[in-house]
């Protein structure tokens, strides 16, 4: 098994492609995130805590089965429920395991969050020694949850279409995501300035100008997180599995991470 070492412009290359790809499919790709996003919606709002543990079960395999749809798309074949389900009979019993992984995660990282938690509240504002707490913890909980994130990333895929057990699936989405932290990097940058520094900037300026106006941009701005920058990320990640593992991804300076 290899995964390429990409350059670190490929992780603004990966929302770029996915761009190209909702602009090819816009209708069904806009549907297939809107549904995913229903799904998760319905687990934690609807099911509350019991929701969460349960969609950390099943996240796994319905990460595969959106992975699916969307290489179906990018194939140029139509959406069909038998493309999503597509190697999941086969898949099932790694998924499992990769859901209960994830799930022994989301306990310990809910168990870190709340070792961590502190007296800070928003209603009277922050002092400076309640911002540097705030900002302390988060910092931690980023730092633990990233490595997780890191072995999650591919490790769906992996099992689905390269038949991996779920430990050597989160080994090498580890592996690959480690070597790969430049294009991550890039890719967290350039997610966090569309999805919430330029919405932020739009919106300080919107408040400005009355209350009216920003009530239209913030429905502006909504629509466009659900109808654009959703479908756009569930494609980028489908794109950066493309570039880093499988045979089709575009050519470019690489070195190869191979199993020993």
């Amino acid at each position: 098994m290899s995964a390429r070492i990409v350059p670190a412009r490929h992780g603004l290359l990966w929302l770029l492609a996915g761009v190209n790809l909702l602009r090819r499919e816009p209708r069904q790709l806009v549907m297939l995130a809107v549904g995913y996003y229903l799904v998760l919606a319905l687990f934690i709002r609807g099911l509350h805590t019991l929701g969460i543990l349960l969609l950390a079960l099943a996240l796994p395999a319905i990460s595969a089965a959106l992975a699916n749809g969307v290489r179906a798309l990018d194939h140029g074949q139509k959406l069909a429920l038998g493309k999503l389900k597509e190697g999941l009979p086969a898949g099932k019993q790694a998924l499992l395991r990769l859901g209960g992984v994830q799930l022994l995660g989301t306990l310990l990282l809910g168990g870190l969050s709340t070792l961590l938690g502190s007296d800070v509240r928003f209603d009277d504002g922050l002092t400076i020694e309640e911002l540097q707490e705030l900002i302390g913890d988060l910092s931690i909980l980023l730092l633990a949850a990233t490595p997780w994130m890191m072995a999650f990333w591919f490790a769906p895929l992996l099992a689905l279409w390269q038949q991996m057990p779920a430990g050597k699936a989160l080994f090498f989405s580890l592996l690959a995501s480690w070597h790969n932290w430049r294009a991550f990097l890039v890719y967290g940058l350039a997610v966090a300035l569309v999805a919430g520094v330029v919405p932020g900037a739009l919106l300080i300026f919107a408040s400005m100008l009355g209350q009216p106006v920003l009530n239209v941009v913030s429905l502006l701005l909504r629509l466009a997180l659900i109808f654009g920058l959703a479908p756009v990320l569930v494609c980028s990640s489908y794109v950066s599995w493309r570039d880093v593992f499988a045979p089709e991804a575009p050519k470019a300076p690489e070195t190869a991470v191979t199993d020993a």
